[in-house]
């Protein structure tokens, strides 16, 4: 009932050149440009207003409200509680929660 079909003209004399000879493909990781690095840095205009009108703030929270990537979110509030700006006053496991400090 079944069996293999019989190939077409077309494929014919296309199965008979090699298999290595693939047009139009380059090999991966070889030359190519370089990509730049970028460098995105918070508004800290914006993120201090932003942590003044919230009671408490997370980095999932601040990379949202200021359009940035988590790990620069939580680089800029690393940088601010060492700077003494917030504090870290909860969180576990690495979802840790910033309060501004009250002067």
């Amino acid at each position: 009932m079944g069996g293999a079909k019989k190939p077409t003209a077309a494929k014919k004399d296309t199965s008979s050149s090699p298999k290595d000879s693939k047009k139009g493909k380059k090999d991966k990781g070889e030359g190519g440009p370089k990509k730049a690095e970028i460098t995105v840095m918070v508004n800290e205009q914006q993120a201090m207003k932003i942590i003044q009108s919230a009671k408490v703030i997370t980095v999932q929270d601040m990379a949202r409200q200021t359009g940035v990537k988590i790990s620069a979110a939580n680089k800029f509030l690393k940088e601010s509680a060492e700077k003494g700006i917030v504090k870290r006053v909860g969180g576990y496991s690495g979802h840790h929660l910033y309060q501004a400090v009250s002067s």
